[in-house]
């Protein structure tokens, strides 16, 4: 009843319903890819450019759903209080393993610049810490994600 009043209302407004659930892991990741590239205060066309290809190939996504992806991701993440939000939902629905590939797909965010800020590496911390992911796996997916960097 809510989500169909939700729907007429925002058919009213010209407000778009967001094609991706909150309770989605793509929009999960995504929203904290989103985050991890703008914490620095500035998000490059390089950024922008790696967040939609890392996106599409991750998730087999045509470029108008990557490009929704990431739209809703930006809208839930201006919306987050925290970063439980979202890797609460990737905790639940995704093997160590998934997790592991999200963080990469962080780092990889992270060194799209070409430069490490401070505040990146500390999300990134708090981010893998989150997700239950060991300090050990966490260094070892940033020294590949610098290598293919360089």
């Amino acid at each position: 009843m809510f989500e169909t009043l939700k729907t007429f209302i925002g058919s009213i407004t010209g407000e778009q319903e967001p094609q991706f659930s909150e309770a989605d892991p793509r929009l999960a990741a995504a929203a904290l890819l989103v985050h991890t590239i703008s914490i620095d205060g500035v998000v490059t066309d390089a950024e922008k450019s790696q967040l939609q290809s890392v996106i599409q190939s991750k998730y087999g996504l045509t470029e108008d759903e990557a490009v929704e992806l990431i739209e809703d991701a930006s809208a839930a993440d201006k919306e987050a209080v925290d970063l439980y939000r979202f890797t609460s939902v990737l905790k639940r629905k995704l093997s160590e393993e998934e997790r592991l590939d999200i963080l990469a797909m962080i780092w990889d965010m992270v060194y799209a610049d070409g430069v490490v800020h401070e505040f990146e590496d500390n999300l990134v911390w708090r981010i893998a810490e989150l997700l239950g992911i060991s300090s050990r796996d966490r260094i070892i997916l940033k020294q590949r994600a610098r290598n293919i960097a360089e």
